[in-house]
């Protein structure tokens, strides 16, 4: 095992969300190993309403206090214009772009049946559409200099779910699923995109945690995840890994063994529904092309 410190010899990283908690600690990780920065954040609210054009300056200021090279953009992820513009402004301070981290977000919490378009759509824009439209232009560039390395932010609430945040969790699993489509697009071109859920006590959860347990989970537990995901020596793409107080562990899709009747009926599947669900044997494709696989046994 190599002792090697890692270090990331002047590549280039935009990190949306960077103007405080995980997006900011994840800033000062890597300016620190040498990362090129690009601190993104609109500084607004935890709803996302408002905006702070000196949040993102102010990490800029830390990282370059500490020695390392970095540039603010205040741009928001929201709309295909802001993600171009956060893009055009990396390759005008620093002539390219090698990570991707798509960490923004914002919460609009609401029980599902009393939610309503503008708890939605906000939602959706800055997770989901945020992640597309930052990420696109970057990756066409990713393909033509055979090199990139994206992580984006899921969340436990999509992948397991969560009371009150159908927006929420929605948003972060259509992460997961633009996670393995970039492994795939992107694995010829050395693109590697992976996720994380973070548990971690920032703005957003605040709320939820307190006392021993707030200090446990600093947002600086999550960092070293990201970077690693974010580096050249990263050997995975397309994977999910949950983080939190210093513990990382991969969540994983399987599918299990199953049962298979060429007649299937209805009284089928109700009599042979543990079968379906077992455990047992299960297997965890890396793309769609494994998992059609699994039915090729069955249909010759």
């Amino acid at each position: 095992m190599s002792t090697a410190e890692l270090g990331y010899d002047g590549k280039v990283a935009i990190i949306t969300g960077a103007g405080g908690g995980l997006g900011r600690q994840h800033a000062l990780l890597m300016a620190s190993r040498g990362a090129l920065v690009v601190v993104n954040d609109l500084g607004g609210a935890v709803d996302g309403s408002g905006s702070d054009k000196g949040a993102a300056q102010k990490v800029v200021d830390e990282i370059v206090a500490l020695g390392g090279e970095a540039v603010a953009d205040t741009n928001s992820v929201s709309t295909p214009e802001g993600g171009a513009a956060i893009v055009a402004g990396a390759v005008k301070a620093f002539g390219r772009v090698d990570i991707v981290i798509n960490n923004a977000g914002i919460l609009r919490d609401k029980s599902f049946h009393n939610m309503d378009p503008s708890l939605m759509n906000p939602v959706f824009d800055v997770h989901l559409k945020g992640a597309f439209h930052v990420t696109q232009p970057a990756f066409v560039l990713m393909r033509e200099q055979g090199y990139g390395r994206i992580v984006s932010t899921s969340s436990a609430a999509g992948i397991f779910g969560n009371f009150g945040q159908a927006n929420y969790g929605a948003a972060k699993m259509g992460l997961v699923g633009f996670t393995r489509v970039l492994a795939v697009e992107g694995a010829k071109y050395n693109i590697k995109a992976n996720a994380i859920a973070p548990l971690a006590l920032t703005r957003m959860t605040e709320a939820l945690f307190s006392g021993a347990m707030a200090e446990k989970l600093l947002p600086e537990k999550i960092s070293p995840i990201v970077a690693y995901l974010a580096h050249e020596d990263c050997p995975v793409s397309g994977e999910v890994y949950s983080v939190g107080g210093g513990r990382v562990a991969r969540v994983f899709i399987a599918e299990t063994e199953g049962y298979h009747n060429p007649n299937l009926t209805m009284e089928d599947v109700r009599d042979n529904f543990a079968q379906i669900r077992s455990e047992e044997n299960y297997k965890v494709p890396a793309n769609i092309g494994e998992e059609t696989s699994m039915f090729l046994p069955y249909l010759k």
